[in-house]
């Protein structure tokens, strides 16, 4: 029987993550439907060796996707349509393929730096009205009073996406936004766990699948970016204007009680499409003071909130007006933020064939001094 998540990797995804099992070290695989081929031994039957040289080849067996991000985008191009014609004779590769069941999965990158940027309009509004009760963009998200050090009972996912970098850039060189596609390797969802205090050295979790702007490009789209006042009144210049394009992804987060784990319950459906700022606009804005890229950076929206008020909240924060209001699970129980024990699932699809899976996190308890 399939699994939950076999239809996001169709013949039209090939996705990049790093996996191992019994047979195979931590190395460079691709995916479709529930077969994961490994591609270093992939790459000793000699079918990619009309390909390309030892150097693309040699990251495959890499622990982390840095060499292989950091390939020219025509050779990853290249890649991608002879794994595309490989994939179809999975039944001759026995040796390099495993069942997704059999895998673990690791980080996919060695993470240079990690920014999160604030790219929903409707999140910072409801966030602001959530904490300062106005229905304005905050400040800042400080609270007033004591400061109490003991385990938080505000925890809190954010279901955002993010772009890992390939190409690097160079010190004291701003990227154009015109330019800033050819730095990106790939897209991934994000938890960017979050509570009081310091939640923003708390906890980060990606999914662990490398979707490509390539399997990505049919659901590119001027229609996929909200309107936005241009210069000189509106955003600054190195921003990009008309005609900019965005990517639709529906996207889910959904909360599972230790106590029925066979439940899941849907909080949040949104879609990536209502963000303010594009992929592109981050890199630009990044590197506009020379700040520099390096590969297996990572570029995250900042919580991913639509446009309905009761069912496209990114975040529990928005979700419970500030931990004020309540919120059912499927089995009976209620919550107001996250407790030990529970699970948050964030997902996300684009259309058929070509999704990101799951970025699934379990709460544990907090650690005893």
């Amino acid at each position: 029987m399939p699994s939950e998540y076999a239809h996001h990797f169709g013949i039209n995804n090939i996705p990049y993550g790093i996996a191992s099992s019994s047979k195979h070290p931590p190395s460079v695989v691709t995916r479709l439907q529930d077969s994961v081929l490994f591609l270093d031994p992939l790459a000793r039957t000699g079918l990619l060796s009309g390909h390309f040289g030892g150097e693309v080849l040699e990251t495959f067996g890499k622990p982390t996707l840095n060499s292989l991000a950091t390939l020219p985008k025509d050779d990853l191009k290249v890649l991608r349509s002879a794994l595309q014609g490989i994939l179809k004779n999975l039944e001759k590769l026995q040796d390099c393929v495993e069942p997704i069941e059999n895998v673990r999965m690791h980080l996919p990158v060695e993470v240079g730096d990690f920014t999160d940027f604030s790219c929903s309009a409707d999140h910072m509004l409801n966030a602001g009205e959530s904490v300062t009760g106005l229905r304005n963009l905050p400040p800042s998200f400080r609270k007033d009073g004591s400061v109490v050090w003991a385990p938080t009972e505000q925890l809190d996912y954010e279901l955002e996406m993010a772009c890992i970098i390939g190409k690097p850039s160079k010190f004291g060189t701003r990227v154009k936004v015109e330019d800033a596609a050819e730095h990106i390797f790939g897209i991934v969802i994000l938890n960017d766990w979050s509570g009081p205090m310091n939640s923003k050295s708390f906890c980060t979790s990606v999914s662990p699948w490398v979707i490509t702007p390539e399997a990505l490009a049919p659901f590119r789209s001027t229609g996929n970016v909200p309107a936005r006042e241009e210069p000189p009144n509106g955003v600054m210049t190195h921003f990009s204007g008309p005609g900019r394009e965005g990517y639709s992804v529906d996207l889910t987060a959904s909360v599972v009680s230790p106590k029925d784990k066979d439940s899941k319950t849907i909080l949040c459906r949104s879609n990536l499409s209502t963000m303010y700022w594009t992929f592109e606009d981050l890199i630009a804005h990044q590197t506009c003071n020379g700040a520099f890229l390096r590969t297996g950076d990572i570029l995250a929206t900042g919580t991913v909130t639509g446009k309905e008020k009761k069912t496209s909240h990114g975040c529990l924060l928005e979700l419970t007006a500030g931990g004020k209001q309540s919120y059912g699970l499927n089995n009976g129980e209620t919550r107001t933020y996250l407790e030990d024990g529970d699970s948050v699932i964030l997902d996300g699809i684009s259309g058929e064939g070509v999704g990101f899976g799951d970025c699934t996190g379990t709460v544990l308890p907090a650690q005893k001094d």
